[in-house]
């Protein structure tokens, strides 16, 4: 039985997901077209995990430079102020809106985002979602680490939670807490989803719909994240 859906933040409830991505890339353009190549794939490959970290792996295996603590801000105030107006005047992902208005009513509704926590805070607030979610946790707080947490707080078991995502941090996220998983389909990772055969969607327009009709055997039919659930749910 269902008892609570977390959701990652940029590209489930938002469509802000590739406005991060052309922050990321404009942040390193002026290092050529080869590093921005690289800096964007490994952004995508890495969706929904701290910016803080991404500009670690930039600077050491790409630029191949130290980053101080200082440069490591710098970059982070950067990168806010070319997406943060962005993202909040982004559209909300089709059927978004509708599906937390709805699901607020009957479960309990928590963020587990890689946006660092007081600007993720800031944005729920200027978009008019908090009193949707019971809780919204982003980073420095890694997922598992929060979804384990919710778990233990809350009293949820793995098989009572949904965890609805479009990144593979939020995919191994939910299977290293066991919880199910649904993947929000985009183009980005659409190859990586067919080869995981995860249960995807490509908005949550059919949310609602979804969850009414999962079996009651939560756990067994959708907990499994390698099992035949390759057609879009």
């Amino acid at each position: 039985m269902l008892r609570a859906i977390v959701f990652d933040f940029d590209g489930v409830v938002l469509e802000s997901a590739d406005l991060k991505t052309d922050a990321f890339i404009e942040m390193f353009a002026h290092h050529g077209p080869d590093v921005a190549a690289k800096v964007r794939e490994h952004h995508l490959a890495n969706l929904g995990i701290s910016r803080f970290k991404k500009f670690e792996w930039i600077y050491a295996n790409v630029l191949q430079q130290p980053l101080s603590e200082a440069q490591s801000q710098a970059l982070g105030e950067q990168f806010s102020t070319l997406a943060l107006d962005k993202i909040l005047a982004a559209p909300f992902v089709p059927g978004a809106l509708e599906a937390l208005q709805g699901l607020s009513q009957r479960l309990p509704l928590f963020v587990a985002s890689g946006t660092p926590q007081a600007e993720l805070e800031l944005i729920i607030e200027r978009r008019g979602l908090r009193g949707y979610f019971r809780e919204v946790w982003g980073t420095p707080t890694e997922k598992p680490v929060i979804l384990r947490d919710l778990m233990a707080r809350f009293g949820f078991a793995a098989a009572q939670m949904l965890f609805i995502g479009d990144g593979l941090s939020d995919y191994k996220a939910a299977a290293a807490v066991e919880t199910a998983f649904l993947a929000r389909d985009t183009a980005a990772l659409a190859a990586t989803w067919r080869e995981k055969a995860v249960r995807k969607s490509p908005d949550l327009r059919a949310l609602p719909a979804i969850i009414d009709a999962w079996a009651e055997d939560w756990h067994g039919e959708w907990a499994g994240l390698g099992d035949d659930a390759g057609a879009n749910a």
